[in-house]
């Protein structure tokens, strides 16, 4: 009972409104010629049960025994991620998925969340023992392997997220800024190169992101239909269930990447600033969280996790405003998808969990 009275209820609070906010959104483009489309509610219905149960225990779990098992993790989802390359499900030319009984589950979002725990572990043990440069190179080599895997399915965006994690937890572990700058020089070279690796729709998104409307039916579509959609929302909104570009099915995947487009559209400007003043609090909170650590551990694993939130909002925002290309990441705790769902209700169970433990008072 303590422990239950210590929860960080300021985040819990912005965790279930954005939740509702997500579900209704949800439910709103889930007619189709008047008709309801149940199966994607009622499996995100079914996700955020799971995830509510996972978020309680791991509030109440002592992170720090999270540790020992950090490297059992690790090469548990490295395994899982081999297997999805050769066994996958293949959804929109991604095999990204496993298929378990009726739904589909996409372990890289596990993965984000386990990469977290295990820089945290890694990070927080070897500060002492190992040198800047030892500890740099070391961590490369452990966030390469399932960055290789995730870009095999191919996952670009997912495979960004958990570089910008385990770029931030380093800078985050003591780097001091001459390190900082020589990462972002040898960043910046990986990241020039990495052009010639991409899939030719890849490419395509980021040339459709400088200019959509060279091919507005094609390749350019996509990015075109969710600033139409954001735009005619106006101040107030359409309503819900009457935004003309998600009901009449000229915004694509609706449910997932351009879900933010949906809420523009049918609750407007008012709508959409809730919602960013809403990730904004959620934010704050982690950073306090973060200050309150009582160790090095839960400091990095808070700060893993405010890092995964932040690029995703930011690079699912701006891909449905026409500022960032449009890169297949879901907004948290607003798409549809009981993987992503599952995982950061997760997170921030482990959240709750290191705000409990805290040694210091707000």
């Amino acid at each position: 009972m303590n422990n239950f009275l210590k929860l960080d209820w300021v985040t819990l609070v912005v965790i279930f409104l954005l939740i509702g906010i997500g579900l209704v959104a949800l439910y709103s483009v889930s007619f189709t010629e008047n008709k309801f489309e149940a199966k994607y509610f009622q499996k995100q219905i079914a996700a955020v049960v799971i995830g509510i149960v996972l978020m309680a225990f791991l509030s109440f779990y002592d992170y720090r025994a999270i540790d020992f098992y950090s490297t059992l993790l690790y090469f548990g989802i490295l395994a899982v991620l081999l297997a999805v390359i050769f066994w996958g499900v293949r959804v929109r030319g991604t095999v990204g998925w496993i298929g378990l009984g009726g739904f589909n589950i996409q372990p890289v979002e596990i993965a984000k969340l386990v990469m977290i725990v295990f820089l945290a572990s890694f990070l927080a043990k070897k500060k002492t023992k190992l040198s800047i440069l030892t500890r740099t190179v070391t961590s490369i080599v452990l966030v390469f392997l399932p960055v290789f895997l995730v870009l095999q399915q191919p996952d670009f965006g997912s495979a960004a997220i958990i570089v910008a994690i385990w770029v931030g937890m380093l800078a985050a572990s003591g780097l001091n800024r001459k390190n900082l700058l020589v990462m972002a020089l040898i960043g910046s070279v990986f990241v020039s190169s990495g052009w010639f690796f991409l899939k030719d729709y890849q490419k395509n998104r980021i040339k459709n992101f400088v200019t959509p409307y060279e091919d507005p039916r094609g390749s350019g579509y996509n990015a075109i239909q969710s600033i139409v959609a954001v735009g005619s929302g106006g101040i107030w909104g359409k309503g819900l269930g009457h935004g003309s570009q998600s009901q009449l099915n000229f915004l694509p995947e609706k449910r997932t990447d351009f879900i933010f487009a949906v809420i523009a559209e049918e609750l407007g400007l008012v709508g959409s600033i809730i919602v960013l003043i809403l990730f904004g609090v959620l934010l704050y909170r982690l950073k306090e969280v973060a200050r309150l650590a009582r160790d090095n551990f839960g400091y990095l694993i808070t700060i893993g996790i405010m890092i995964m939130f932040s690029v995703q909002i930011l690079v699912n925002v701006g891909m449905n405003i026409g500022m960032s290309p449009v890169a297949g990441v879901t907004l948290p705790l607003l798409s549809y998808g009981g993987s992503s769902m599952v995982s950061v209700l997760s997170a921030i169970g482990i959240i709750q969990s290191i705000y409990v433990r805290r040694t210091k008072v707000l």
